[in-house]
């Protein structure tokens, strides 16, 4: 297959260089002067919410009449605490019914959904000036960095994999969406005809059906720029190819979208007028079936010229599965600082770490050791050290002040005079395999839930992550000493279905086949005291100083918890031996 389309892509690179070029610009001067660029970005998001409900209330005005940088920021800080989500839910739920002027001027365009610590999701507003001054210049920025990179990229088809486009509405009618989706039609026009798949077919709730779908029009086209935050779906997809493809030759030799899945009449009604027979495309296919043992997006997309994922945080284990996949000389770029709240930094270069945008939000940060300190200080963006580990609080153009992102950031080389810094994990009672973001809470209240439905009562329980499968190990001892691993499969499950319930992207991801089923292990009797005495004779430790979270990415006490299961079965095993020797002696 050869590149096509080029006098397309070279107009898409024009459009793309016209606009994106000097906001490219604009990005290397707030860099240059981070300094300079924090001081503005504060007063210009304080001025802009200053007659606001919320600014009123946090004496925005008060703030402004600053006189300096250093007392600007004293100011803020004295007059805004450091905040969660539930501090801004009460707001959030009058302009849901249709309040204005609450955290920002007027109503937003768009309120984004993303799991939260309570049952509750979060619903993200999103400001006009959040859209038009962040979303969509960042978005020019992005695609930018992608042409600098690799002219070829708008050469063929953009495949991107988002969210749906909505999810439902407010009582005022405003849209819940995918802020994915949000962002990906903030793209140039010309980019947006490169896309491959229509929007209808995101709206698809099955994901068995919406990845064939997906599969199906992808696998015909010739993609040369890849999109998806989660590499966990890289992998999901492409295991959708290895169980599907004879179904896809079909379908594209004769033009068809196959009855075999069950896709929604409606979305059925949009994607079959766009499929004509292409038996070139489905005998190339079918000649890299017998010639390859697993047909690859090397394969099938030879000219693929930039994928971009997701490459920090626990993503290390499925970049592992697809270190094969795709074609020599391909660009692989970090998605970037990229979350429902906050689109807090871009990897504009191959190789890098996010920068961060002085000029479009307002970062604090706290160091990781001191996140238990209330009293312990704030660094602005200029002050951070390389090779050091921060929580990142940010300030937004879409009604977050002093946000706190819950996520342990360390800090790479400098960019020109800004740092850069990439995501290592989640903060502390927060975890997550392929960006469900699990609270311990909502973990404990599964647990609880289990326990009040089946009648079967827990001594102990704790959970930790298991990057390798993809999965959650859960340990539980009950108080029935009876209960057999098949009872504890049976409750495990209801605790599964639980935090579906409680978390919106676990449940998404369990459903999207990312996320694998929990494995559930049994404990022995008055399991915490032992297994803090087993902890303690390999670590010395304090004793007072022995409180793991119930919920936990932790390899070390992982691997202990596992270690000390192992020590309670090898002792049992030698106790029957000794019990058993002494029989038969007698």
């Amino acid at each position: 297959m050869e590149l096509k389309d080029k006098s397309s892509g070279f107009v898409v690179n024009m459009a793309i260089a016209l606009k994106g070029g000097p906001e490219f610009t604009k990005l290397k001067q707030a860099c240059t002067f981070p300094r300079l660029s924090q001081g503005r970005t504060l007063r210009a998001i304080l001025e802009y919410a200053r007659n606001t409900e919320y600014g009123k209330e946090h004496h925005f005005s008060e703030i402004l009449d600053a006189t300096s940088e250093i007392e600007l920021y004293e100011l803020y800080r004295k007059y805004n605490k450091p905040s969660e989500y539930e501090d801004f839910r009460p707001y959030v739920d009058r302009m849901m019914k249709g309040e204005g002027d609450v955290l920002f001027p007027g109503h937003p365009l768009l309120y984004a959904t993303t799991s939260g610590s309570s049952a509750a999701p979060k619903f993200v507003p999103i400001s006009d000036v959040y859209l038009n001054s962040i979303h969509r210049k960042m978005t020019l920025v992005w695609c930018y960095s992608f042409i600098k990179c690799r002219p070829g990229t708008f050469s063929g088809k953009v495949f991107n994999v988002v969210g749906k486009q909505a999810e439902g509405h407010t009582e005022d009618g405003t849209m819940l969406g995918s802020v994915s989706n949000f962002t990906a039609r903030s793209a140039n026009p010309l980019v947006l005809d490169k896309y491959v798949i229509p929007q209808e077919v995101y709206s698809i709730d099955d994901y068995a059906t919406r990845n064939y779908v997906l599969m199906r029009l992808a696998i015909e086209a010739d993609v040369t720029l890849y999109i998806t935050p989660n590499p966990s779906t890289v992998v999901e997809l492409q295991n959708v190819v290895d169980k599907w493809l004879d179904e896809f030759i079909e379908d594209i030799g004769n033009g068809t979208l196959s009855r075999k899945v069950d896709v929604p009449e409606d979305v059925r009604a949009v994607v079959e007028p766009l499929l004509s027979p292409n038996s070139t495309r489905a005998f190339e296919l079918r000649a890299l079936q017998s010639q390859y043992d697993r047909v690859l997006p090397k394969h099938f997309w030879p000219n693929l010229q930039v994928l971009m994922t997701w490459k920090c945080g626990n993503t290390g284990i499925y970049l592992k599965q697809m270190a094969d996949f795709f074609p020599d000389g391909m660009a692989h770029f970090e998605l970037g600082y990229f979350s429902t709240e906050c689109r807090a930094g871009l990897a504009i270069e191959e190789g890098i770490d996010s920068v961060p945008m002085p000029h479009m939000h307002f970062y604090e940060f706290k160091r990781e050791k001191d996140l238990d300190d209330p009293d312990a200080p704030f660094y602005n963006l200029y002050e951070l050290k390389e090779g050091e580990r921060y929580c990142p609080y940010v300030t937004t153009f879409s009604g977050l002040y002093r946000y706190n992102m819950n996520d342990i950031i360390q800090i790479g080389p400098a960019y020109i005079n800004a740092p850069s810094f990439h995501m290592v994990r989640k903060a502390n009672g927060i975890v997550s395999i392929t960006g469900e973001k699990l609270y311990e809470e909502q973990f404990i209240t599964a647990v609880n839930q289990a326990q009040e439905s089946t009648g079967l009562k827990l001594k102990y329980f704790t959970g930790y992550v298991n990057l390798g499968k993809s999965s959650y190990d859960w340990y539980f001892e009950f108080e029935d000493r009876k209960v057999n691993q098949k009872r504890a499969q049976a409750f495990a499950d209801v605790v599964d279905e639980n935090l579906k319930k409680l978390n919106i992207e676990y449940e998404s991801k369990r459903n999207s086949f990312r996320l694998k089923a929990p494995s559930v292990y049994l404990l022995v009797p008055d399991a915490f005291d032992k297994f803090k005495e087993f902890i303690l004779n390999i670590n010395h430790r304090d004793a007072s100083r022995f409180k793991p979270n119930v919920l936990a990415q932790n390899e070390d006490l992982h691997s202990a918890i596992d270690r000390f299961r192992q020590q309670i079965r090898t002792r049992r095993e030698e106790k029957k031996k000794r019990k058993s020797k002494i029989k038969d002696e007698s």
